[in-house]
């Protein structure tokens, strides 16, 4: 059996001081959000108890779904790459970025180049590359017959916007990828910060080619699909040829429950081989503000089987 650990949209606190040259970008408005509403629901506290109920559990790895920054200050890259170092080594944790990771352009060593050591692939498979790079996505790492596939759907945007686009070239070798990991025998999870289906977001905060990558998966297929961005819990199934793509979000890694939003959740996989078939059962932890502590929220099994081709769409909001 291979545990795998899912969280995402950690926004780390607290935020950093910002200088006037900083708040003159986009920043301004985010800034504004962040002392109006965002502090009061992210909170470094929250992440601390997740990060050691994490530790606690002993995954075999861990996936983090985007947007470890608010703002995108240089200041916050340095001090989320400390965070990822506390957290645990690179050949433990595995990091994609989030939009918030791309809040304004900002050079890739200044950048999530920080975290360069944890996007890093470990195999080369239609043309990913398996050293540091402006350019490292899609990456593929592979522990024991799991096969983690990183993309990124981290792209600037203008003030209010917060959708995300993969482009031409990763959504074309992602199709090249999930077949050769389907015919080596991977359990293949696919990796993304927004949410990867069309109608899951309003269009400014949508992956914006959504469409064509719903019809990469439809295609070759993928036992997991994890994101985050909507700071929900969410189950989705596509059908694709070769079985069901399960579609997973998590909540805001730091979140307390305000605003219709959930707590902090973060989702502990068991996937297993028997008999040739699949299986994966799924854990949620979630927090509960009253103690004060992480606690089974829900338990559900995954349905794997390769020959069911009745698609469907489940929540996780209402049991977590």
């Amino acid at each position: 059996m291979f545990t795998l650990a899912h969280l995402s949209d950690v926004h780390l606190s607290p935020m950093p001081p910002l200088s006037l040259r900083a708040l003159a970008t986009k920043r301004f408005y985010g800034y504004q959000s962040w002392l109006r509403r965002r502090r009061q629901i992210h909170r470094r506290h929250v992440t601390d108890l997740l990060v050691e109920d994490v530790r606690r559990a002993a995954p075999d790895h861990v996936a983090i779904t985007g947007d470890l920054v608010n703002l995108a200050t240089r200041q916050e890259f340095a001090n989320a790459a400390q965070w990822l170092s506390e957290f645990g080594a690179p050949d433990w944790v595995t990091v994609v970025p989030g939009n918030h990771d791309a809040y304004v352009p900002v050079p890739f060593e200044d950048g999530i180049g920080r975290w360069a050591d944890y996007m890093r692939g470990d195999l080369a498979v239609a043309g990913t590359i398996t050293r540091p790079s402006p350019e490292p996505f899609p990456f593929v790492r592979t522990r024991r017959n799991i096969a983690l596939i990183g993309l990124s759907s981290s792209v600037p945007t203008g003030p209010l916007l917060a959708s995300g686009r993969l482009g031409h070239a990763q959504i074309e070798m992602l199709g090249e990828i999930l077949s050769v990991l389907r015919a080596r025998g991977f359990f293949r999870v696919v990796l993304i910060h927004h949410p990867p289906l069309p109608g899951m977001n309003a269009r400014r905060k949508a992956l914006l080619d959504a469409p064509r990558l719903a019809g990469v998966l439809a295609e070759e297929g993928a036992e997991l699909v994890l994101h985050g961005h909507n700071h929900q819990h969410s189950l989705k199934r596509l059908v694709s040829r070769h079985g069901p793509v399960h579609v997973v979000g998590v909540p805001s890694a730091s979140a307390v429950a305000r605003h219709g939003k959930p707590a902090s959740a973060w989702y502990r996989y068991a996937i297993n081989r028997t008999n040739g078939m699949w299986t994966c059962d799924v854990t949620v932890r979630a927090y509960d503000e009253a103690s004060d502590r992480f606690t089974e929220a829900n338990r559900l099994t995954l349905d794997m089987d390769a020959d069911d081709r009745a698609g469907q769409t489940a929540g996780l909001a209402a049991e977590a």
